[in-house]
């Protein structure tokens, strides 16, 4: 589809899904964006729904100016994928086995290593950087310092929510059957700790005293605070991408560990809560992707559904208009607190059928039915990514 802009804004608002489907809290927010004076325009997500000061699923373009909320507090997280060599007759009869053995290596929920990895043992791992990167902790805000060892043991873990592991089966096509692993994740507590910082920061500005709604409030260039910001936000875009790297280098070795034949194409990695520079009709921006990923021309990403239904594998089309975005996923079309209200343990093993994963109280919110269908949030931004491969999983972990 092509998009439909969302009329009463003062920059662009344009939308790939139905405008009246949008909860009516979200689309306040999308308009309360639109009217900020720094922002050059906000292409809308098939997936969008109803966040903290930003909605989940929006894509702003701000020119000399960023909102932290319009991040988000996961800063980096993000989706990492890798098609194996195998078939899913490859796979052993007892999954749940499998799933065990993945939960043994990749701590979940709040879980974290006895120490920190050494990257050096970890078989298939980037080893560039390490040391370089641990450094400019010390650069950090003052307020983590002591948060060091934490955020080192926590490098290379799942967390829980939405966040995932999962074996995956490639659905139709030449290459139907073949095996995949996929995993979910961003920059831990860490992250979660400087993103609050800089907002509480970002709303005690006066510059953003005005504003409809305070959690927009903005760091505006050449000033202390936006370069303390930026600082901190790189660093935590670079933690969340190498937790993932660790993770499938991690999940790799289990796999191998049980099929040493197996061999592993080039992994694919996507932020979906990140900044980047980026210039659109000559005019450079910040550009804020709070629940999309990057899709210009070219580009692979990955787009999730749930727990019980599949994931996509996508090229990207370039499309300006959206910013060269795409969707992070199916998007919740329920908060949790309604899910929990609305579903049991029953019509989570119903939903989950033939996915070998907890089907227990601890899910719940994580249940399918709490999410938009992804087969018609796919159609919806066809002129933003084309389907490389459709994934359908086996095994899921969650935290």
């Amino acid at each position: 589809m092509t998009y439909t802009p969302l009329p009463g804004t003062r920059a662009p608002v344009r939308v790939w899904t139905d405008p009246y489907g949008i909860e009516p809290q979200a689309a306040q927010q999308l308009r309360n964006i639109g009217a900020l004076p720094w922002v050059q325009g906000v292409a809308v997500m098939p997936d969008v729904h109803f966040g903290k000061g930003a909605t989940v699923g929006s894509v702003i373009a701000m020119r000399q100016a960023v909102s932290p909320a319009a991040v988000g507090v996961d800063i980096g997280c993000g989706m990492s994928a890798v098609r194996t060599s195998l078939t899913a007759d490859d796979l052993p009869d007892d999954l749940a086995a499998l799933r065990r053995r993945i939960e043994d290596a990749i701590p979940v929920g709040f879980a974290q290593r006895a120490s920190a990895v050494d990257p050096r043992r970890v078989r298939g791992l980037e080893q560039a950087g390490w040391d370089a990167f641990w450094r400019r902790f010390a650069d950090l805000h003052v307020g983590v310092a002591k948060l060091s060892g934490r955020a080192q043991n926590q490098l290379g873990t799942l967390g829980g929510g939405n966040h995932f592991i999962e074996v995956c089966l490639e659905q139709g096509g030449p290459d139907a059957g073949r095996v995949w692993l996929m995993l979910h994740s961003g920059s831990r507590n860490i992250g979660k700790e400087l993103a609050e910082r800089h907002i509480a920061a970002a709303r005690a500005l006066p510059h953003n005293t005005d504003l409809p709604d305070r959690d927009l409030a903005v760091f505006l260039a050449g000033t202390p605070e936006m370069d303390a910001y930026r600082r901190d936000l790189w660093w935590a875009q670079e933690y969340a991408r190498r937790n993932r790297a660790v993770m499938l280098a991690v999940l790799c070795n289990v796999l191998r560990e049980q099929l040493p034949q197996v061999t592993y194409d080039e992994p694919i990695s996507c932020h979906h809560n990140y900044v980047a520079e980026e210039t659109y009709d000559g005019v450079e921006v910040l550009v804020t992707r709070k629940g999309a990923i990057r899709a210009g021309r070219g580009d692979l990403g990955i787009i999730p559904g749930s727990m019980g239904t599949g994931s996509y594998i996508v090229r990207g089309r370039g499309n300006p208009d959206a910013y060269c975005s795409a969707s992070h996923g199916a998007g919740r079309r329920m908060s949790r607190g309604q899910a929990k209200r609305t579903f049991d343990t029953d019509d989570l093993a119903a939903q989950t059928a033939g996915v070998e994963c907890r089907k227990d109280a601890g899910v719940v919110d994580e249940i399918p039915a709490a999410y938009k269908d992804i087969t018609e949030v796919m159609k919806q931004q066809d002129d933003l990514v084309e389907v490389v491969a459709h994934l359908k999983q086996v095994v899921c972990v969650k935290g």
